[in-house]
């Protein structure tokens, strides 16, 4: 590693910055005298200042005019545009050495914007939690990105110091604190990364060299240079930035946000660089990373290995699955949910990965999507709810709020049936009914009000209906704030019951999981509605969910007597009645071969 950012040894600081469009590099600690740095080669400047310690705030000084933070800051405690702090990340006393994460089967994601899960809003916050996650049946936190933001409000997705832990979430104190908490309890833990573009305010990368390009255009800015002239620049601060978190902060993985809005035409596609490099830092010391895209385009090829022409990724986000179960359910048609009233397709997104598969998508319009039938299962996460999805929506309404709770039931039967997987979002498991919006704390006041109105229009053109709330407004964040003293009302106590008797047959049975894909099949009676999904093994263990996907009674027509009921959803622990007869409105019944 070439140890971009301020480096900590032996009582001396090494800055180290890449500006190949500056002439002259300063560095400016506070107290003492302005300090050059060394021009070297490739565009690097650097220089190390004796006599240092944790905690002194620097700013660099180009060409002797403009003061700017570290582009590879660890810590910002005054924000997106306030000096750098010099971080030593050896002085933390690490208790997780018998850790060594997960295999890519075992993970079972929990989505958690860190702002928004508990009232304080904090890294620490969450750790009084993480025993009931545990319990529920969760393997891995993913933490929505945490990347220094403008403001203490921000999904994340405008970061623009890619290495510094929010500040005001704890700095990397608190997320070195809670990284090393859910280690002990057996908890991975997955950063969400953005590298397709940076936030607009307080971002000075294009000051000291070639980040961004204009041959390609993102939906939200310039998007970053890794295959044009000086790009060598662009793609280091990545690879080192992934070096980094797994190496000074033990990252268990990554989800990389919107691949389909990062463009490289090199030999080597910068994503398969990072994928190398974060597992090779985690090897070096016995543990495990994996690396799951964010990707509109159902491309196969993002998860397989290089050696077949792939980006060797391990895991894909399939939203195919979250689409065709909404609109089963809900009926709505805006946006994407047009392209998902065929049946077929949630069959085929259960048992084969993506439901579309190179068919045109009246969306989109063009053909989307490549095979996935001889993919394993675990190279799909799939979802209910998500931050997009819920977030999205011009109210932000979480599903509870849209379906009758037995429908509910019914969807999360199907998504952990599914031979894939499931990730869930902060709050579904038992429930939650706090709105998650899409809110902001920019401080430049035009900029603020030109994303209002970019959102305004934005979910106008999907067709929600309804008014949206102002993303910089404070309450816009506090009322998507968790309210996790709903867990213990009666229904919300038995959703969260069926969502752990789930994860537990998941995690259990040797049908249920991500294992023998290829085995699983369904069957739609389209003049009931009833889905009934079948799960094999190698070893002959069968088993069968029959869900109606109705608000009418529907005959069960399964024969008894070789099946046993291993989850009813309408049980009384459920929530449910514990008496209606099979098959109520919205409700699944999971059956196991009698042997």
């Amino acid at each position: 590693m070439s140890g971009l950012g301020a480096s900590l040894a032996a009582g001396a600081v090494t800055f180290r910055v890449w500006a190949p469009r500056c002439r002259a590099v300063d560095v400016v600690v506070d107290g003492r005298a302005t300090e050059p740095l060394a021009a070297r080669e490739g565009g690097l400047f650097e220089a190390t200042l004796e006599a240092m310690a944790e905690g002194a705030r620097y700013k660099y000084r180009l060409d002797a005019t403009r003061y700017r933070p570290d582009p590879a800051s660890r810590f910002q405690p005054e924000g997106i545009h306030g000096p750098s702090v010099v971080v030593d990340p050896s002085r933390f006393v690490w208790t997780d050495q018998e850790f060594g994460g997960h295999a890519l089967g075992e993970l079972v994601f929990y989505e958690i914007h860190v702002g928004a899960f508990t009232p304080a809003g904090t890294f620490e916050a969450i750790i009084p939690h993480l025993a009931r996650l545990v319990d529920l049946g969760v393997t891995a936190l993913e933490l929505m990105p945490i990347a220094e933001f403008p403001g203490s409000r921000n999904w994340g997705y405008d970061g623009v110091h890619l290495w510094a832990p929010q500040s005001t979430y704890g700095g990397p104190r608190g997320l070195r604190l809670l990284v090393d908490a859910c280690h002990a309890r057996g908890l991975s833990v997955f950063l969400d990364v953005v590298y397709n573009h940076l936030g607009p305010e307080g971002n000075y990368l294009a000051e000291f060299g070639p980040y961004f390009t204009d041959r390609y255009a993102t939906p939200w800015g310039p998007a970053v240079n890794y295959d044009g002239t000086g790009s060598e620049g662009a793609r280091r601060h990545v690879i080192e930035n992934g070096r980094m978190w797994v190496s000074e902060f033990h990252i268990d993985g990554f989800r990389l946000d919107a691949i389909h809005s990062i463009h490289d035409a090199s030999p080597v596609h910068v994503l398969t660089e990072f994928a190398d490099a974060v597992r090779g830092e985690a090897a070096r010391v016995g543990r495990r990373v994996h690396v799951v895209a964010e990707s509109h385009d159902n491309d196969r090829r993002l998860v397989l290995p290089t050696s077949a022409g792939g980006l060797g990724l391990d895991a894909v986000w399939s939203d195919d699955f979250h689409h065709a179960l909404h609109r089963q359910l809900t009926g709505e048609t805006a946006g994407y949910y047009v392209d998902f009233g065929a049946e077929h397709l949630l069959e085929r997104a259960i048992t084969q990965g993506f439901a579309f598969q190179g068919e045109p998508s009246e969306y989109w319009g063009r053909p989307r999507g490549t095979p996935s039938a001889d993919l394993p299962g675990d190279r799909f996460v799939i979802c209910l709810q998500n931050h997009d999805q819920v977030g999205n929506r011009a109210q932000g309404d979480r599903l509870g709020t849209l379906l009758p709770f037995e429908a509910v039931k019914v969807a999360a039967g199907l998504l952990f049936v599914t031979p894939a997987v499931p990730l869930l979002f902060m709050g579904e498991e038992y429930g939650e009914t706090a709105r998650f919006q899409f809110f902001t704390s920019f401080l430049d006041k035009n900029l603020a009000e030109a994303v209002r109105r970019g959102r305004a229009d934005e979910l106008s053109r999907f067709a929600w209906r309804g008014p949206i709330s102002d993303p910089n407004a404070p309450n816009t964040f506090v009322s998507s704030r968790l309210n996790h003293s709903l867990a213990g009302a009666p229904r919300h106590r038995g959703l969260r019951e069926y969502y752990r008797r789930w994860l537990t047959l998941r995690r259990t049975h040797p049908t249920l999981g991500t294992g023998d894909k290829e085995l699983a099949r369904t069957t739609w009676d389209a003049a009931t509605g009833v889905l009934t999904v079948t799960r094999a093994s190698t070893s002959g263990d069968e088993l069968k969910l029959v869900a109606n996907l109705t608000p009418k009674t529907q005959a069960l027509t399964l024969e008894a007597p070789a099946w046993r009921v291993l989850l009813d959803s309408d049980a009384e622990s459920f929530g449910g009645t514990g008496v209606a007869e099979p098959l109520a409105p919205y409700q699944c019944l999971l059956y196991e071969a009698r042997r």
